[in-house]
């Protein structure tokens, strides 16, 4: 019986924490699966990860891109002059408060334009989620360019 009493909370404790670990993973697991949709060119699967008040600074942009069509119109764009887009994720950092999660990391891609050329990049960015309905949904992006 005492065994009982000592075994329960360290259960607890640990799927608590396996939880919170769960969810972690779910968050970086949708920024993967958003990279999949681009490279499938699946701009409604790519659509269904996007708030509708996504926001964007983008690596190369000036201003702020406000809204989930103008995001799916941007992605639209690329996917129509590149084939093979290849994204991959270094070093990502979870951060869960509640409804809200954030995930840091740096990144590498890779493409071809319809000329043939190959393209490569590479960054740093930020991407925030909130949490609706049980699904983590990217509602804004920072990407930061490194030479």
């Amino acid at each position: 019986m005492k065994t009982i009493f000592v075994l329960l909370p360290v259960l607890l404790i640990f799927s608590i924490s396996s939880s919170a670990q769960s969810e972690e993973e779910k968050v970086k697991q949708t920024l993967i699966d958003m990279w999949a949709a681009i490279e499938a060119e699946d701009i409604e699967k790519y659509a269904s990860f996007i708030h509708d008040d996504f926001t964007a600074f983008g690596e190369y942009d000036t201003y702020l891109t406000e809204g989930k069509d103008l995001e799916i119109a941007g992605v639209t764009d690329w996917i129509s002059r590149y084939d093979d887009i290849k994204t991959n994720m270094h070093q990502p950092q979870v951060t869960i408060n509640g409804e809200v999660a954030w995930i840091i990391y740096y990144w590498t891609d890779s493409s071809i334009s319809a000329e043939g050329t190959r393209s490569t990049s590479r960054g740093k960015s930020t991407r925030i989620f909130v949490k609706e309905n049980g699904e983590w949904l990217c509602i804004h992006g920072h990407y930061t360019a490194v030479p």
